[in-house]
């Protein structure tokens, strides 16, 4: 295996069929690069549906109040459905063992300032398992808790870059900043993978907003996440009996689609999975195809090599070379093709999906790309794949007598 000889003969019958070797080599090469960019596309389109619900929990239902569209039970259509404190407790003691997590919402824009530095916000007033809803993610200090909530406490938690705007040569923990001329301590500061607007929010207590701004129990929107065990098609229909029955407790018509909105996360996650799952079966197949082209290109130019190399084989037999060293040769001339130009095949297929990844944003696929791991398994398949065609013609070469095989056309 280690032979200097048999390398140098390896290299020089390489160089010298040049063609053979180009043509052998760009069959696995194309094969590689087609497979890579496949399954790369599959996993940018992957990337693109992940990226879409990054930002809240997988399993979050989002409740709307809206105004009626239809008459019901004497009530005239165009009411305005307003949620008070009330909805928020009904939902959370009725469907406790549903209910992971659950926060109302009320949202205000205002006008913060500290020091010298001013800007505009929007404000957010939740309950403390908003947190986990939002996936948000405390970088100093902490998010709002019970506490904050049953005192009414003037506390914000304030986005990574709320700190950047406001607080340029300073920390913003522990301070206090100025919201429509009302002082807040930041008692945290978190950042969002959901990006820098999500980063440009302050939330506080929705207790202490409803104190302060209108003195009232009113709230804008109710979230929750459902148990995690449950299954897609178990959420999808807590969500139809939470529209049921809240469309109930407002007296509205069950075909009002206005009235009351819910968004259940389940509904969206359940489609993008079986949109992925199908779209991966299919790159696996135009995959498999590829592969499978390869395959047989290489073990046609194989069986061609060897049928080519008859009559070099019964001269080496006639010199003296045992049929083991005969079939070596081929086979490592073989492998060492395949290696290189499942490499090259990799290199470009990669390189080709960076240099067209910005593009490929507009067609919602992100970060395309593709494992390495996957990539050469798939080169080892095609070496194991050549080495088994060149294999079996080699060794029913190397029987031949010399004579037989030097008569060879």
């Amino acid at each position: 295996m280690f032979d200097i000889d048999l390398w140098r003969e390896i290299f020089q019958s390489i160089n010298k069929n040049r063609t053979r070797s180009l043509l052998s080599g760009f069959t696995v090469a194309f094969a590689i690069l087609l497979f890579a960019i496949l399954f790369g596309l599959a996993n940018g389109l992957q990337n693109t549906f992940s990226k879409a619900f990054n930002d809240d929990a997988n399993n979050a239902i989002m409740i709307y109040s809206g105004m009626t569209s239809k008459a019901n039970k004497g009530l005239q259509a165009g009411r305005r459905i307003q949620f008070k404190n009330e909805d928020y407790q009904y939902l959370k003691e009725e469907y406790n063992d549903k209910v992971q997590y659950i926060t109302s919402r009320v949202y205000r824009n205002v006008t913060a300032t500290f020091q010298n530095e001013k800007s505009t916000y929007s404000v957010v007033a939740v309950h403390p398992d908003h947190q986990y809803l939002e996936k948000t993610m405390i970088d100093q200090g902490r998010y709002i808790n019970e506490m904050d909530v049953s005192q009414h406490t003037k506390v914000v938690v304030i986005g990574r870059l709320v700190e950047e705007d406001l607080f340029p040569k300073t920390f913003a923990l522990g301070k206090y900043i100025n919201l429509d001329g009302i002082a807040y301590k930041v008692v945290g500061v978190f950042s969002d993978d959901g990006g820098d607007n999500e980063e440009r929010y302050i939330f506080m207590p929705i207790s202490t907003a409803q104190r302060l701004y209108g003195n009232n129990d009113y709230i804008d929107q109710i979230n929750l996440t459902y148990k995690p065990d449950m299954s897609y098609d178990q959420a999808i229909a807590f969500g139809r009996t939470l529209t049921t029955k809240m469309k109930d407790r407002f007296d509205i018509a069950e075909t009002d689609q206005r009235g009351i909105r819910i968004q259940n996360m389940a509904e969206g996650t359940k489609q993008v999975e079986q949109m992925t799952t199908a779209l991966g079966f299919i790159i696996l197949v135009i995959g498999f195809g590829t592969l499978t082209a390869g395959i047989v290109g290489i073990s046609n130019i194989m069986i061609f090599i060897v049928k080519e190399r008859t009559k070099e084989i019964g001269i080496r037999k006639a010199l003296g070379a045992t049929p083991r060293s005969i079939v070596s040769i081929i086979l490592i001339e073989s492998i060492l093709i395949t290696a290189i130009a499942g490499y090259v095949g990799l290199l470009l297929g990669m390189g080709i999906l960076k240099l067209a990844a910005p593009t490929l944003e507009t067609y919602f696929i992100t970060d395309p790309s593709v494992q390495p791991s996957l990539i050469i398994a798939a080169t080892v398949t095609l070496i194991v794949a050549g080495g088994i065609a060149g294999y079996l013609p080699a060794k029913k070469a190397s029987q031949i007598k010399p004579i037989v095989a030097l008569r060879d056309d």
